[in-house]
């Protein structure tokens, strides 16, 4: 296991800088730039802050410039925000970011798990059909749409829950977390139905029905650890969209973490910004895919031949 953790590792080097540079070029190619949007700047005024900044440069010379200092740990300080750096900003944003995919994940899990193991132990009844039917909706419904919906329904006309905010109103964590989770659930109910309904028709879970178990100790005792594996494996890339999907959620809500700082830094043309997050959200991808890698190895170690 060692060994695969080590080599995904090594892979995940290069990946990054791939990332870095790609993301580095595009965003010097795009019309516009970071001092655009302020009022007409004296010449003398934009020549000095584009030689603080280093934009006066040459981009080859701006692309190396960055790269040393970003295998320093420094991601630069931010265009639009004087005095702050791009890590600080980052680590301000990001605990309310990661709260909120938790909260999604834990959603997604709940209800995702709870449907799929419903409809495939009552396979081709109304319980497999009406919650199947509702995680193919979820899947086809964007969160863009799903969230003004909620907003519309439980925030307008019942004035039930908070519709903006973070920590400044009872409940206002709800809706943004449904909406962000409501996707993955979803496809977690049908992993969880398709995975179930295999280990359902496996020999040793007919052998524990003939030695007279019951259904409950079947399902839940036997069949959800073998079941449950294909969610697993996805556990891992459902985490890193969570946080990567918080940016319409949070623009939505507003929720001022780090998803709603990416889309203000891509409007404003914070080049800086725009680079450190991606490059956060990068490793953050990476992390939870190896973290899923390994346990789905230990979940399943037949699996581990597989991957030597």
């Amino acid at each position: 296991m060692l060994g695969i953790f080590f080599r995904r590792l090594l892979i995940a080097i290069p990946v990054i800088l791939i990332v870095t540079s790609i993301t580095f070029f595009l965003i010097r190619m795009a019309p516009g730039g970071p001092f655009d949007a302020e009022k007409t700047l004296p010449d003398q005024v934009l020549k000095n802050l584009n030689e603080v900044y280093n934009l006066d440069a040459p981009v080859l010379v701006q692309y190396k410039d960055y790269m040393v200092n970003l295998l320093q740990g420094d991601f630069g300080p931010s265009f639009r925000y004087p005095g702050r750096s791009v890590t600080e900003m980052i680590f301000t944003g990001f605990p309310v970011t990661l709260e909120l995919a938790f909260y999604a994940i834990i959603v997604a899990i709940t209800i995702g798990i709870s449907a799929g193991v419903l409809a495939a132990v009552k396979r081709n009844t109304l319980f497999d059909y009406i919650p199947m039917t509702v995680a193919m909706i979820g899947i086809c419904m964007p969160t863009f749409l799903l969230g003004p919906l909620l907003v519309l329904y439980f925030g307008i006309y019942l004035e039930a829950l908070p519709v903006s905010g973070w920590d400044s109103l009872p409940g206002d964590k709800i809706l943004p977390s449904v909406t962000l989770g409501a996707a993955y659930a979803a496809y977690i109910a049908r992993l969880s139905r398709g995975g179930m309904l295999e280990t359902l028709n496996q020999d040793y879970i007919r052998t524990a029905r003939a030695k007279g178990l019951s259904e409950f100790r079947v399902v839940f005792g036997h069949a959800m650890r073998g079941g449950l594996i294909p969610v697993i494996s996805f556990l891992g890339p459902a985490a890193a969209g969570l946080i990567g999907g918080s940016f319409v959620v949070e623009t939505i809500f507003q929720i001022p973490g780090l998803g709603r700082f990416y889309v203000e830094a891509a409007f404003n043309r914070d080049y800086t910004m725009i680079l450190g997050t991606t490059i956060f959200f990068s490793v953050l991808i990476i992390i939870f895919n190896l973290l899923s890698d390994l346990a789905l190895l230990l979940a399943n170690p037949q699996s581990r031949g597989n991957n030597q």
